[in-house]
C-alpha cells in the first residue's frame, strides 16, 4: 500500500483528502504544516507528498525544495487556492510533479497521484527568474497557466491558438521569460502586417543589391533572434512559398539571406500563434501539412473573454489602475451595476477591447465611481438588447435545424443532442469554476452521468 503524506493548514481539506485517499486504497498521513511533516522524515518516508503553498512556518515551496534536494525520487504535488500563473510557474519550476488549483476534483486528484506513483518523470527545476504578467482565475485560464508552467524549462515549439485580442503575444512572452532562453532576445513578427513580397526579407534578411531598393545589407528576424525566441504571430497568413523556406530552416537550422550564397546557422526557438483553424487551412491546401505538424508540437488554447466572465472584474480593476497611473488620473472604480453590464457583454474584441474601454473610462468617466450611464454606447446598447436575445437565439436555432433536416434523412437527435450537451456542460463547468459536483447539480444530472458524458464527448 502506497504511503501518502499531506501537509495543509486547512483542517477541512486534510479531512477530505484523508477520507478520499484512504477509500482509494492509500495509506494517508496528514500534517497541519510543513515543519511537522519534515520532522517525521527522521522515522519514516512517504511514497508521495501533497502540500499546500501558504502555511504557517515553512512555506510549501520550501518543502518542495527540501524534497528535491534530499529526496528527489519522492514526487511532490502542489495544491493552492492562489491560482495565478506565477503559482503554476513556481510549482513546476521548483520540480513539482503536478500543480492542482483549489478547488480540485477528487477523482482527478487520484488520477494524478496514480500517475506520479507509476514513476512518471518530474518537472526539473527552472533556472533563472520566473515572471508573470497574465491575469486570470477562471478555470479555462488555469489550463493555460499549467501549460506555461510545464513548458517553463523547455525549448519546445508551441502553437498558441485563440481569437484576436485574447493575449496570445503575452503568453508567448511569458513562455520566453520563463524558459532557459530568458536572457536572450525575444523577437516578434506579425505575418498579417507585412506585404507578401517583403516577408522573406523580414524573416531572413537580404544582401546589398539583392533587389531594387536593397541599398545595404539587412539582418533578418531569424538572425536577430539567434539564441532566443522568434514569435510568429498570425502564422496562418504566411504565403505558401515562405512556409517552404520556414520549414527548411526549422529542419536544418540554417538559411540563406535573400540574394546570399552562404548558409547562416541559427539556434532559435519558434513560438507561433493564429486565430485561424490551421487544420482547415491544410485541408484547403492553404497551409503546408508538414509545417503544421512541425509547429503543432504543443498547442495552447487561449479562451475568449466571454468564456472567462469571472475574470472581467479582476482584469478591469487592473486595467483601470494601470491607466490611472500612466495618465495621472484619479483611480476609477466600477459600480456593481456597471460591472454586471460588462459581464453580460459579448466582447468580440476580447481582453484587448476591455483594456481599451478601461482606458476610455479613465479619461471620460465624470466621477471616480463608474456608473452604467458612463459606459460606452456599444456596451449600453448591447445591454438594452438583452430581452431580444432569446428570441433571436431561438430563431437562429430554428433556421439551423431546418437546414440540417434538409440534408439528413434520419438520426437528427443523434447530431443535435451531443452539440447541446457540449454547450450545457461547458456552461455549467464555467459557472462552477470546474467543480463537477456543482456542475452536475446545476444541470440536474448525477455526478456519474456528467463524468460519462464528458468522456463520451471528448471534453
Amino acid at each position: 500500500m502506497h504511503k501518502i503524506w499531506v501537509a495543509d493548514d486547512d483542517a477541512a481539506i486534510r479531512t477530505i483528502l484523508e477520507e478520499s485517499l484512504n477509500t482509494a486504497g492509500f495509506e494517508t498521513t496528514i500534517f497541519p504544516d510543513a515543519d511537522s511533516l519534515i520532522d517525521n522524515l527522521n522515522t519514516s518516508q512517504p511514497d508521495l507528498v501533497i502540500t499546500d503553498i501558504k502555511m504557517p512556518g515553512t512555506h510549501g515551496y520550501d518543502l518542495l525544495k527540501h524534497f528535491n534536494d534530499n529526496y528527489e525520487d519522492i514526487p511532490v504535488i502542489v495544491m493552492t487556492a492562489f491560482t495565478d500563473m506565477q503559482a503554476a510557474i513556481d510549482s513546476y519550476g521548483g520540480g513539482a510533479f503536478e500543480y492542482m488549483p483549489k478547488p480540485f476534483d477528487l477523482n482527478e486528484a487520484t488520477d494524478i497521484i496514480n500517475r506520479a506513483l507509476e514513476g512518471k518523470p518530474k518537472t526539473k527545476g527552472l533556472k533563472g527568474k520566473p515572471s508573470s504578467e497574465i491575469i486570470g482565475n477562471a478555470n479555462s485560464m488555469q489550463l493555460v497557466f499549467r501549460a506555461i508552467g510545464k513548458l517553463s524549462n523547455t525549448n519546445a515549439t508551441v502553437l498558441i491558438q485563440g481569437e484576436s485580442g485574447t493575449g496570445k503575444e503575452l503568453i508567448a512572452k511569458s513562455l520566453h521569460k520563463n524558459s532557459p532562453r530568458h536572457d536572450m532576445p525575444f523577437v516578434a513578427l506579425n505575418m498579417a502586417d507585412i506585404p507578401k513580397e517583403l516577408i522573406e526579407s523580414e524573416l531572413f534578411g537580404h544582401e546589398k543589391g539583392a533587389f531594387t531598393g536593397a541599398v545595404e545589407k539587412r539582418i533578418g528576424r531569424f538572425e536577430q533572434a539567434n539564441g532566443g525566441t522568434l514569435f510568429l504571430d498570425e502564422i496562418g497568413d504566411m504565403p505558401l512559398e515562405c512556409q517552404t523556406r520556414l520549414l527548411r530552416v526549422l529542419s536544418n537550422k540554417e538559411f540563406y539571406r535573400v540574394g546570399g550564397d552562404k548558409p547562416i546557422k541559427v539556434d532559435v526557438r519558434i513560438l507561433a500563434a493564429t486565430h485561424q483553424d490551421l487544420h482547415s487551412l491544410v485541408s484547403l491546401a492553404k497551409f503546408r501539412e508538414d509545417l503544421f505538424y512541425r509547429l503543432n508540437v504543443i498547442r495552447i488554447e487561449v479562451p475568449k473573454l466571454k468564456e472567462r466572465i469571472d475574470d472581467i472584474k479582476l482584469l478591469a480593476t487592473a486595467f483601470l489602475k494601470m491607466h490611472s497611473d500612466s495618465l495621472g488620473e484619479e483611480l476609477r472604480v466600477l459600480s456593481k451595476e456597471a460591472l454586471e453590464v460588462l459581464e453580460k457583454y459579448n466582447w468580440p474584441g476580447n481582453v484587448r477591447q476591455l483594456e481599451n474601454i478601461c482606458y476610455w473610462l479613465t479619461l471620460m468617466s465624470p466621477t471616480q465611481n463608474i456608473k452604467v450611464e458612463d459606459l460606452p454606447n456599444e456596451i449600453k446598447d448591447f445591454d438594452n438588447l438583452e430581452d431580444d436575445l432569446p428570441t433571436d437565439w431561438e430563431k437562429g436555432f430554428s433556421i439551423w435545424l431546418k437546414n440540417l433536416s434538409n440534408s439528413k434523412d434520419s438520426n437528427l437527435l443523434d447530431i443535435v443532442g451531443p452539440k447541446l450537451d457540449k454547450m450545457l456542460i461547458k456552461t455549467a463547468l464555467e459557472k462552477t469554476n470546474g467543480r463537477k459536483n456543482d456542475a452536475a447539480v446545476l444541470l440536474g444530472w448525477g455526478r456519474n452521468t456528467l463524468s460519462k458524458k464528458i468522456k463520451e464527448l471528448g471534453l
